[in-house]
């Protein structure tokens, strides 16, 4: 998988990496057990900071996309698909707080899709 850093994206340089690196994973690019490119590999092939790098690196570890074994390296996690995991724990906590509202399920569908098509489109 190739990265690129878009200068016209108003994202920052560290999203724009967390973000494709994401992509990669959705699309199965990035199977669990890949191993990444270096920290320093990494910025030195988008012409970005080390540090940018280290920051996108470290949100993916703390959403359990990526781990790092220090010396070994940064791998994509192996335990199962984190981004479902991460979805179905959103999904529930969502549900819970409608519960405790006296939501209407149908009523809470309707402001998930809201907020769906406002995020997402």
């Amino acid at each position: 998988m190739e990265l690129r850093i878009d200068a016209t994206n108003p994202a920052p340089a560290s999203e724009q990496v967390r973000t494709q690196l994401l992509a990669g994973v959705r699309e199965g690019s990035l199977p669990p057990g890949a191993k990444l490119p270096t920290v320093r590999q990494l910025a030195d092939q988008l012409g970005i900071a080390v540090n940018t790098v280290a920051r996108a690196y470290r949100l993916l570890e703390e959403d359990g996309i990526v781990e790092t074994f220090g010396r070994r390296g940064s791998f994509i996690a192996n335990q199962g698909d984190a981004i479902q995991q991460q979805l179905q724990a959103a999904a529930t906590q969502f549900a819970r707080k409608a519960a405790s509202l006296g939501v209407s399920a149908k009523d809470a569908q309707r402001v998930v899709v809201a907020a769906i098509n406002g995020e997402l489109g």
